[in-house]
């Protein structure tokens, strides 16, 4: 039994971080389905293929919530926080073989950290881009982004607003972050409050910003 094991929403300034694990008897499957990482698929391809992994193997599968990421952060890095995360749902499926995303620079390192914290005794591949090489862990991405994106339309609908993608580099959500602060005078529901991003809106809503101007101020 092979296992692969990779995130989603690891860097969101909005929202939760998603880890799923993949359990197949071989990857042969897999690769007729042609899995790839989730970021080179469309929503609808991803969709698809979740359903079609969903009916051939074992899944695991951890939601954590941004309060919990914040809380966390404030004891351990996030790289060992996700290596903890990583390591109870591989010990949930008790593979012989384990594949996995590196999270942190070092490649050792993060597989010394999930390695540690297991109960079982895999033979642990870890290493960058894996959802790029094995497909087991693209299987992986791919259950991650789409778990995670369902609960990105569930915080939308929760707030009643567009919310974006959660992501720093996305307009919508900074719009979002910026526009309840200026509102309500503290961080919305599921924002990851330790994130730099997050404290910088805040700053900005406390401010006039430069567009507020008028030319001839």
């Amino acid at each position: 039994m092979i296992c692969g094991v990779d995130e989603a929403g690891r860097g969101p300034v909005l929202g939760p971080m998603v880890v799923a694990a993949v359990m197949v008897d071989d990857d042969s499957e897999l690769r007729m389905m042609n899995v790839r990482d989730s970021k080179k698929l469309t929503p609808s391809r991803r969709e698809k293929l979740a359903v079609e992994i969903r009916g051939i193997a074992s899944i695991e599968i951890a939601v954590i919530p941004a309060e919990e990421i914040d809380e966390k952060r404030g004891r351990i890095s996030l790289n060992e926080f996700e290596a903890c995360v990583f390591a109870s749902l591989i010990d949930r499926l008790n593979p012989q073989e384990a594949y996995v995303d590196a999270a942190d620079v070092d490649e050792n390192r993060f597989r010394a950290w999930i390695k540690k914290r297991l109960s079982c005794n895999p033979q642990i591949t870890c290493c960058h881009r894996a959802d790029d090489k094995y497909p087991v862990v693209s299987a992986a991405s791919i259950i991650a982004k789409t778990v995670r994106d369902q609960f990105i339309v569930e915080i939308q609908r929760e707030m009643r607003v567009p919310i974006g993608s959660g992501y720093a580099s996305d307009p919508t959500t900074i719009s979002f972050l910026e526009s309840w602060l200026r509102e309500k005078g503290d961080y919305p529901p599921h924002t990851r409050r330790s994130w730099k991003t997050a404290k910088r809106v805040e700053t900005l809503a406390k401010n006039s910003r430069i567009t507020d101007w008028s030319a001839d101020e």
